[in-house]
């Protein structure tokens, strides 16, 4: 299976995110995204078949969000892009690309959708544990 993941590896959730990937035996390609940003067509590209607007995708926190007004309702798809491309740290992570979808993978959890089964327990850095010995998912 063919899986890419934008990742920032100073995030928990992208580190998780990244490990449950590897736990259901798939080695993706890791694009560091503030190294290496997507391109404006391909970030596009991915938005759409997430069912995604920029504004969903925009991280707020850590970001010039604010300095840049990017909370004005009155901004365009385009306005936004413009910025996430000046600022690649815009970009909520981490974005998961597989031939299942794409999703913004927040809680990192949301990755199990788009790959193979789990081959076995795993517990996020944090403790909580995701799934069972059998690569079952774990629900509240």
């Amino acid at each position: 299976m063919d899986v890419v993941i934008y990742h920032n590896p100073d995030c928990g959730t992208s580190r998780n995110t990244l490990a449950m990937i590897r736990n259901a035996g798939v080695e993706p390609h890791v694009v560091e995204y503030l190294k290496a940003p997507p391109s404006r067509a391909l970030l596009v590209q991915m938005l759409d078949r997430a069912g995604l607007t920029v504004r969903e995708i925009l991280r707020q926190k850590g970001t010039p969000f604010a300095e840049l007004g990017l909370g004005n309702p009155d901004l365009t798809e385009d306005d936004l892009l413009h910025a996430v491309e000046a600022h690649p740290i815009l970009i909520n992570r981490p974005l998961v690309v597989s031939p299942k979808g794409v999703r913004l993978c927040r809680p990192s959890e949301l990755v199990l959708d788009l790959l193979p089964p789990q081959r076995g327990a795993f517990v996020k850095e944090d403790g909580e544990r995701v799934t069972d010995d059998c690569g079952r998912r774990i629900t509240a």
